[in-house]
């Protein structure tokens, strides 16, 4: 009894090491990280920071090289590979799962911003507005929103993502005549300024949608293309499978060098602690709470084990602060440990990872209370809404719009008339005249460095509510798609049987005529 209690012990650790290696390595980063920071009197440099981060950051570099092949074909794999009638069914359910969830998580970090009230005698100053030739506005945003949709350059968009740089040129009018209010827009055609650095993964998601409804359309002629994005899909799956053997190790130095460039937390709580308390209590309702909730009451069991299974995705999530470089990890989770159908994960997981971005949308709705109260305007209920649906609208949007963190935060701003200026107190900027002909950003209050801290804790904790969201979904839609996706897999052998039965006769004929 005893043996067989060892041999079930060695079989669980060999099960999940890959878990438990990467958990380690998260709690020894921290552990490493903080024996680091604390070694020296003087502030460690930036450049010994590098050093020290070196491994972790080529980790990233290699998993970040991973993303765009593997969310390509394993879109246009798992669509092409559906009846066309199901990938409606299945996408219909993931979008009514994304606007859900995202709806409630903005839901509850205003419930959460209203009751604690985190901006309240909190003292910003005088803000000044961040520097930069872009004036922001909402339709520049949804302009290039769908502007990204439809990349002119595939190449390009695997590098770049295109925007519009919009100037105002003051006019010479009279009160009589004009609008004193009106202005005329210059569009900076300067080649150099209509695209930033980036993947435009929003892009290049909607060709792969496309490219995969095609392929299904084509049905035999198609088969050929779809079976290299098949081996693709497959290939790619399996280098994953290899880099992720090196995740311990690569979440164990990206977290011990952020560690050690944090400032004093004492000096965070003493100036955003309400702020930042409200949001990570929010991100860990919705994520820990409210996510699991919904996945029991669909599917009608605990979500314990589930959610175990995917530690390793969450842990990686967490060290490297990106839901796409987790995805390969995500994938693995779902379809080797949670076993939900590899069409519903590779058609789920690359879109939920591009727009499915619950804690970005509760973050922004709690950040846009938090400057209302801390410039003591009053939101009425109709402004209240205004930022909930402007927050999820921004949210799902944000990979496809250059500079998303500003540029989604100003939108949520405007749409209830708050100055857009007073983004500085969240993104940390505050301008100061320097010696040189540039002013010389730096953080925003008497604590230098500690909303930067504040921005990367939070980051990490919402890059992991996102991708536990994203796996949730999947198992969601995977349950509820069982039956359709069984009946397509029936009728699939019978097609195959049947096309070997027919050429069966072709074969014996052949060999009739060479007897």
């Amino acid at each position: 009894m005893a043996r067989s209690r060892k041999e079930k012990l060695q079989g669980c650790i060999r099960m999940n090491l890959l878990t438990i290696l990467t958990v380690v390595g998260t709690l020894g980063g921290l552990t490493f990280g903080v024996i680091l920071r604390n070694s020296k009197s003087e502030p460690w440099t930036q450049r010994e920071i590098m050093y020290i981060a070196f491994p972790g950051n080529l980790f990233l570099n290699i998993l970040k090289g991973l993303i765009l092949p593997l969310i390509i074909s394993s879109i246009v794999s798992a669509i092409g590979s559906l009846d066309l009638s199901l990938s409606g069914r299945i996408g219909a359910k993931a979008i009514c799962y994304y606007l859900c969830t995202t709806m409630s998580a903005v839901i509850l970090g205003i419930i959460m911003c209203v009751t604690i009230r985190p901006g309240k005698g909190y003292d910003a100053g005088e803000v000044e507005e961040i520097n930069g030739r872009r004036n922001v506005t909402t339709v520049d945003t949804l302009l290039d929103l769908v502007r990204n949709m439809f990349p002119p350059n595939l190449v390009q968009a695997c590098v770049a993502q295109e925007k519009k740089s919009n100037l105002i040129v003051e006019m010479d009018i009279s009160a009589a005549k004009r609008n004193l209010t009106l202005f005329d827009w210059k569009l900076d055609d300067d080649p150099d300024n209509l695209f930033v650095t980036g993947s435009n993964t929003l892009g290049m998601v909607v060709f792969s949608v496309v490219m995969g409804i095609t392929l299904a359309k084509m049905k035999v002629e198609g088969r050929a293309l779809l079976a290299f994005f098949d081996s693709l899909s497959a290939a790619m799956l399996m280098m994953t499978s290899w880099v992720i053997w090196v995740s311990p190790l690569g979440v164990f130095f990206l977290i011990a060098g952020k560690i050690i460039e944090m400032k004093s937390l004492s000096q965070l709580a003493g100036q955003l602690g309400w702020y930042f308390s409200t949001v990570m209590l929010g991100l860990s309702i919705h994520g820990f709470l409210v996510l699991p909730a919904l996945f029991t009451v669909v599917t009608r069991r605990l979500p314990f084990r589930f959610m175990f299974n995917l530690a390793e995705a969450c842990t990686t999530a967490f060290g490297t602060g990106s839901s796409n470089a987790t995805l390969p990890v995500s994938m693995k989770c779902l379809e080797e440990k949670n076993h939900v159908d590899t069409r519903v994960s590779k058609f789920m997981m690359p879109i939920g990872a591009t727009i499915n971005m619950d804690g970005t949308a509760l973050y922004e709705a709690v950040a846009a209370l938090f400057i209302a109260q801390v410039r003591n305007v009053q939101l009425s209920l109709g402004q209240i809404l205004a930022v909930s649906v402007t927050a999820t609208m921004a949210s799902i949007g944000a990979a496809g719009i250059p500079q998303a963190g500003l540029v989604t935060m100003v939108m949520v701003l405007d749409t209830v008339g708050l100055d857009s200026k007073d983004v500085s107190i969240i993104l940390a900027k505050k301008t100061t005249q320097a010696t040189s002909r540039e002013s010389i950003p730096e953080p925003l209050g008497s604590y230098p460095g500690a909303l930067p801290t504040v921005r990367r804790g939070r980051d990490r904790v919402r890059t992991t509510v996102n991708v536990l969201g994203d796996a949730l979904g999947a198992g969601i839609v995977d349950h509820l798609s069982k039956g359709e996706l069984a009946r397509m897999t029936e009728n699939a052998e019978e097609l195959s049987d049947v096309e070997e039965h027919l050429m069966q006769p072709v074969g014996n004929k052949d060999n009739m005529a060479l007897t």
